[in-house]
């Protein structure tokens, strides 16, 4: 049961840190594209500082969140105990 328990934990875990991934990796490239405009119309300005260490800040989320998804993904997948798709009744001919 406690085996049981662990993988769904780790399953939860997994599909939490690949929605956040997602959201850090839109976060990166959201500020990858502000420090680009802000380094072409300002280069050097305090804006294109901060728009490219909040980039080097989402960047470092986005690695860890991969690198954490990584570890959490077990040597092979957990076998599908569903019952089988069977009719309900005996199969009689049409007369």
């Amino acid at each position: 049961m406690a085996a049981e328990r662990e993988l769904l934990t780790s399953m939860r875990a997994a599909r939490q840190l690949r929605r956040i991934r997602s959201l850090y990796a839109a976060g990166a490239l959201l500020w990858a594209a502000a420090a680009g405009w802000t380094g072409w119309l300002n280069p050097g300005s305090r804006q294109m500082w901060v728009c490219a260490l909040l980039l080097v800040l989402f960047g470092v989320l986005l690695a860890t969140a991969a690198h954490q998804l990584r570890r959490l993904r077990p040597a092979s997948l957990p076998a599908h105990h569903a019952a089988p798709r069977r009719s309900g009744g005996p199969r009689r001919a049409n007369a």
